[in-house]
């Protein structure tokens, strides 16, 4: 059985010890830099924050899930973090600043 996930949006699988994106088969190690986000189609920043979100004020790091909702989160300086929708949510009012 193949252990199967998402990375940045896109299917990766676990094969013969390595992750690789299912629809190129490359190894997600090898190649990442090269696959935009598979929700917005763009590639992150150079300072490595997801394109779609920029710099967002008060947040340490935060992640809009790629598509999966689940997978987004928010962390905050103090290092308090919220995860999924409510995520998402906080990300979408931070961006209309």
């Amino acid at each position: 059985m193949t252990a199967i996930s998402t990375y940045r949006g896109h299917k990766i699988e676990f094969i013969d010890n390595d992750w690789i994106f299912s629809d190129t088969k490359e190894s997600t190690s090898k190649t990442h830099k090269e696959r935009s986000c598979g929700k917005c189609d763009k590639f992150e920043t150079k300072e490595g924050h997801d394109a779609c979100l920029g710099t967002l004020p008060g947040l340490m790091n935060a992640c809009c899930g790629h598509g999966v909702e689940k997978n987004a989160y928010v962390q905050f300086l103090d290092r308090y973090s919220i995860h999924g929708k409510d995520a998402i949510i906080i990300i979408e009012i931070l961006k209309k600043r």
